[in-house]
């Protein structure tokens, strides 16, 4: 039987009856290892100092098992909530459609991220994605068709992902975002043309049709002493220069938006 505990009166409770538990053992326990082993006459004549040592011995084994079983079911519940504990931060950090990392788990993975770089003296790059035409998809082929979308599109960044060691994560309703460590200008652009032409060449099924989706990916480069809301923002301008140019292609941030250090 699960035991609740929710209130200071529940612990009381709960304290008490392990308490109670824990005597009665004790006593049941000293009394039948004393009459199994000086027997029931009690006007036989024994030693003191072996009353004492025997004592002594029934004591320590008594306490000592008691206190290894409690001690024992306390640490499976301290595993037990350190495992729920973990398993939650990590729910909590996921986005629970994609699975990919929610905007929290990104941010919390990506400030590290930052830091080695920046003690490495390596660049970094952000970058953001986000679907074209996706308000259109949900109003042509309804919300699970959007949601099918949206996992097709993190299936392709997710392998891009395992593949070059990129952090990635849904940074909110249909947009992405990414962070490479360590590559050069040219090589993001590179990196982001590609994750574009998979994105384009995806079959995505929507109802009884599959339709082709395409994505705009804006990206800023830094170095140094950068902070992550910075990139973010500069790479999110990126984006809606993307957006503007067309749709469906890759735009750099202008250099001079981000000062390098």
């Amino acid at each position: 039987m699960t035991i609740q505990i929710n209130t200071h009166n529940d612990v009381l409770r709960h304290t008490a009856r392990r308490v109670a538990v824990a005597t009665g053992l004790t006593i049941v326990m000293t009394v039948t290892t004393l009459l199994l082993i000086l027997g029931t006459d009690f006007d036989a004549t024994v030693r003191v100092g072996y009353v004492i040592g025997f004592s002594l011995c029934v004591a320590t084994g008594i306490s000592a098992m008691l206190a290894g079983a409690l001690s024992y079911r306390s640490a499976r519940l301290m595993r037990e909530l350190t495992l729920t504990r973990i398993e939650m931060s990590r729910i909590s950090q996921t986005d629970q459609l994609t699975g990919l990392l929610n905007r929290r788990g990104f941010d919390d993975a990506a400030v590290p991220a930052l830091g080695a770089a920046r003690d490495a003296g390596v660049p970094v790059v952000a970058f953001m994605c986000d679907i074209d035409h996706f308000k259109s998809i949900n109003d042509r082929f309804g919300h699970e068709a959007g949601d099918k979308v949206l996992v097709g599109m993190a299936d392709v960044l997710r392998r891009f992902a395992r593949k070059d060691g990129v952090l990635v994560a849904r940074y909110g309703g249909e947009e992405f975002a990414a962070l490479m460590i360590g590559i050069a200008s040219d090589q993001a652009e590179q990196y982001a043309e590609e994750i574009r032409k998979a994105c384009a060449a995806k079959q995505i099924l929507t109802g009884e049709t599959s339709e082709r989706v395409t994505i705009s990916i804006g990206f800023t480069v830094g170095r140094g002493e950068v902070e992550l809301a910075t990139m973010m923002r500069i790479a999110d301008q990126a984006l809606y220069a993307a957006k503007r140019r067309g749709r469906d292609r890759v735009v750099q941030a202008d250099k001079r938006s981000l000062e390098i250090a």
